[in-house]
């Protein structure tokens, strides 16, 4: 069964964040725990499984698996499949997936491919105790995002976006107490329009590289404060990633680039 990592949202490879993507064929999906294991073993945040679908909207079916668990949205994955897939010459233009988060489309340009995600809308809520001294960095405001309950946390700036060395620990203890799915640490940025970053220690993800679904908060957020729609964002970890965003009614569209790295064989 071939087995690819793709580095999405990245402009060139070894940045961008890694995912594995898996093209089976028609007909039953995997076991779970299969599925879950070879996600283990892959060993980057997301690894995605994807078949070809029978119902009427969609033309594939799509999971997402981290080390530990099935997640409900993946931004960064989804790009890597659809990057996959017309590679292979198996898509071309617009596709629409089936996803545990409804039915999501791609689209494939010259210039990149752009993801129709739902909105997930910042909800202000009081910074949860501890907060500060597990980022290490004075949060100015929070917020939980829609259905993803990632955390959103604005800081001072750009400066301190970059230097946060969070106690993951700790960090995961909040996470599991306000049964959140992670942490999204943003300010303004100064070559970017806002810079971010995104930890979910309790996934099996201390730090993830770049985050598409954690866009669907940070682009009305931002969009909101700066005045216009079109945005750049960039996610400031190790490896780094841009990730173009355009919040829309009660969609937000995610565009970014997508890189083969490895192409192989996995043996079951």
């Amino acid at each position: 069964m071939r087995i690819r990592v793709v580095d999405a949202f990245a402009e060139r490879a070894f940045t961008g964040n890694p995912a594995g993507v898996c093209v089976l064929d028609a007909g039953p999906w995997p076991d779970d725990s299969w599925m879950q294991s070879v996600a283990a073993e892959m060993n980057h945040a997301e690894t995605a499984f994807v078949r070809p679908s029978e119902r009427a909207d969609a033309d594939w079916d799509l999971r997402w698996f981290t080390p530990t668990l099935e997640e409900r949205l993946c931004g960064h994955a989804t790009l890597a499949t659809t990057h996959a897939l017309a590679a292979d010459g198996k898509v071309s233009g617009k596709v629409a997936f089936a996803s545990l988060s409804g039915i999501l489309t791609a689209t494939v340009a010259d210039d990149g491919i752009t993801l129709d995600f739902p909105v997930n809308r910042p909800i202000a809520t009081p910074a949860p105790d501890g907060l500060e001294a597990a980022l290490q960095a004075e949060p100015l405001e929070t917020y939980v995002t829609g259905e993803l309950r990632d955390l959103l946390v604005v800081v001072r700036d750009e400066a301190t976006v970059r230097a946060i060395d969070p106690d993951y620990d700790a960090l995961a203890g909040i996470i599991e107490r306000g049964n959140l799915r992670g942490v999204v640490v943003t300010a303004q940025g100064s070559e970017y329009d806002f810079v971010s970053r995104f930890f979910a220690p309790s996934s099996g993800i201390p730090e993830d590289p770049v985050t598409g679904s954690a866009h669907t908060s940070l682009a009305p957020y931002w969009s909101e404060r700066l005045g216009r729609d079109e945005l750049t964002g960039y996610q400031a970890s190790a490896r780094g990633g841009i990730v173009r965003v355009v919040p829309s009614g009660d969609r937000v569209y995610l565009k970014g680039n997508a890189i083969t790295v490895l192409d192989g064989e996995l043996f079951v």
